[in-house]
């Protein structure tokens, strides 16, 4: 039998990209719908929304009593208030609903017990102290998951809380192995091996990898060094439901390697040999759009074959990233407080910002687990520290893989939906981009970009003196800040209210009614920034507005306080009124745009992402939100252009 010489090896990194070329993963792998509790480590095969508000009642976050919050604000140290069981508590544990129109807890240690049904107060506590409003965690209609994402343990408590009970994934890659070799005997024989003989077992280092890498993998029993036997039984692999069919040993140039001329009688050989020791021997063909992998015999070799080239095949065809424990340091974005005495375990947002890892701490409320989902890793503050300092360096322990930080984009700025949709057309890429968004507002977005922690800030901060948007603000806060101003969309502006707008809401001259509550947006955002402009020009104080101080951090937060019936009105963005099927009082059209420094502009993240929102297909998607125009998307701003 002729010798199946190879002289032209290629390194690793050309052998993979080679099979890329010729593998169309969209063509070769299918999807399924699973219940979502069995979804742990599948990749999401389209996004998910929440059907669900999380949680679903105001539940109280503390043991104690549940208390009307203005019967408190009297208390003193010295000068307590009394209140009477049944009329002005209820005793309430954690997690328990909210009792009628009770709207703080006080915790158990700060109850002083007269008698049995009299306690005394000798602190007051503001509304919604100690208490979980609906849809602090999840809010029903808004993105939980984009597509192309590998659920985590903590991604099926959001699932199942946001009453996601199936959900569409990736199937699993199927590979089919076929052991080869006269000298091979079957393991599950238990057999007594003579001299010549050695006991098949590569099989099963495979199947234990590919177990891990959440693979599904057949075996069949090892075939002789026969060209028909050998055949048959890759022409049965490729048949079965198998996506990459590997066989073990017959891959060399020896006189029974019968591997290659199989391959090319079946399909294609792509690759005979790559640059490494051991695995050099390491054979790769297509088949239709099924991969043949044709392994070294000896264990080693057909180990680094394993490891080096059909594990990055598998976790490119299910859109996974390979996993590795890492840590990495990273220079702090803000502030973390604790509590000394006890060791605590923050949730950080991590990517690299002008060559630097940056990390941007998440809520720490112990209720929300989408910040775990949203997490690229995590940080430990010592129990004898009171918190770390911002632009300090810290640890990370890297919940992701470290190459997966270089592909998430920091934004830090103002909450809009759109982000959303961006977030969900940026993970579908073939080499996925992860959004990371922090809602501080368009201030606190202008300071993370100056202050180099992000990649960009999504602003809309109306100058009235000069009918124009974001550039005073930014050359007042950073005055030496290179940027560009790229629009996303022109925005409708104005009062989400409940179906039917039951109160007759029709104007902000309707915010100093004695019988609306309002729920406002926190201070910085741009979105506050437009309502106390219309609050002077209407000539209207602030101090009027009955609600004005109670803040939300997005626009959706401020749609499910008025959904829940905790405020009669908000200040808020259409399409957050239009998701949760609100009714709108549009006030203004406003301009979205995002934030560019120079020292980000060049990014290729940035840059893919430009591309998006610049295609016609995403402008038709934002129009069809509802509440947007499309007619600046994509453009530079200049100075003085306003709505253009």
């Amino acid at each position: 039998m002729k010798r199946n010489i190879y002289l032209n090896t290629v390194s690793i990194k050309d052998a993979l990209e080679t099979v890329k070329q010729a593998i169309d993963p969209e063509k070769l792998m299918g999807t399924e719908s699973i219940p979502a509790q069995d979804a742990l480590s599948r990749v999401t095969a389209e996004p998910v929304w929440a059907r669900f508000s999380s949680p679903t009642y105001h539940s109280a976050a503390m043991d104690g009593v549940a208390v009307k919050s203005h019967d408190t604000f009297l208390a003193r140290e010295g000068s307590p208030v009394a209140l009477k069981k049944g009329v002005d508590y209820e005793d309430i544990n954690t997690g328990n609903p909210l009792p009628g129109d009770m709207d703080a807890v006080i915790m158990v240690e700060k109850i002083i017990r007269e008698d049995q049904e009299t306690i005394l107060i000798e602190h007051p506590v503001f509304p919604w102290q100690n208490v979980r409003r609906v849809g602090e965690d999840i809010v029903a209609t808004e993105l939980l998951l984009p597509q192309n994402h590998e659920l985590s343990p903590y991604d099926i408590g959001s699932l199942l809380s946001a009453g996601i009970w199936n959900i569409k994934v990736r199937e699993k890659v199927c590979i089919h192995v076929v052991p080869t070799g006269d000298e091979v005997l079957d393991f599950t024989l238990q057999p007594e091996p003579q001299p010549g003989q050695v006991i098949e077992s590569n099989s099963q280092i495979l199947m234990c990898l590919t177990s891990k890498w959440g693979c599904t993998t057949r075996r069949t029993p090892p075939v002789k060094d026969d060209p028909d036997l050998l055949g048959r039984a890759i022409e049965e692999a490729l048949a079965s439901h198998a996506h990459i069919v590997v066989i073990g040993a017959g891959s060399s140039a020896g006189s029974k390697d019968y591997t290659r001329n199989i391959i090319e009688k079946l399909g294609t050989v792509l690759v005979h040999g790559i640059k490494a020791m051991p695995g050099k021997p390491t054979l790769i063909g297509v088949s239709g759009q099924k991969i043949i992998i044709g392994a070294p015999g000896y264990p080693v070799s057909s180990v680094i074959c394993f490891e080096q080239i059909l594990q990055p095949l598998v976790y490119w065809l299910s859109r996974r990233h390979s996993r590795q424990q890492e840590t990495i340091k990273a220079r702090l974005t803000r502030k973390v407080p604790s509590r000394p005495g006890m060791e605590e375990f923050v949730r950080v947002s991590v990517g690299k910002v002008d060559g630097s890892y940056v990390a941007t701490p998440l809520s720490k409320g112990a209720g929300m687990i989408t910040t775990l989902t949203k997490a690229q890793g995590i940080t430990r503050i010592d129990q004898g520290m009171e918190g770390v300092s911002a632009d300090r360096e810290i640890t990370v322990e890297l919940l992701r893989q470290k190459p997966e930080l270089d592909q998430v984009l920091m934004a830090v700025g103002s909450h809009d939906n759109l982000m959303d949709m961006l977030a969900n057309e940026l993970m579908g890429l073939q080499n996925p981009i992860h959004l990371a968004s922090t809602h501080l507002g368009s201030m606190g977005g202008i300071t993370a970009v100056k202050n180099r922690a992000a990649h960009l800030a999504g602003v809309h901060l109306f100058d009235p003196e000069l009918d124009d948007y974001n550039f005073s603000f930014i050359e007042k806060y950073a005055p030496d800040l290179k940027f560009r101003l790229i629009n996303l969309a022109i925005r409708h502006q104005g009062l989400i209210v409940a179906p039917g707008n039951p109160k007759n809401i029709g104007a902000v001259q309707d915010l100093t009614r004695q019988d609306l509550t309002f729920i406002n947006r926190q201070r910085g955002a741009g979105t506050r920034i437009l309502l106390d402009h219309h609050l002077k020009s209407a000539g209207i104080s602030s101090q009027n507005v009955q609600g004005y101080d109670k803040e939300e951090f997005t626009h959706m937060s401020v749609a499910v306080s008025v959904l829940s019936g905790t405020a009669d009105c908000g200040m808020g963005i259409m399409a957050a009124a239009r998701a949760l099927n609100l009714d709108f009082v549009p006030l203004t059209r406003e301009r979205y745009d995002l934030l560019i420094p120079d020292y980000a502009f060049e990014d290729t993240k940035i840059q893919t992402l430009l591309e998006i929102i610049r295609r016609d297909d995403i402008k038709n998607k934002i129009l069809a939100t509802g509440g947007y125009e499309t007619d600046l998307t994509g453009q530079e701003m200049r100075p003085g252009q306003g709505l253009g």
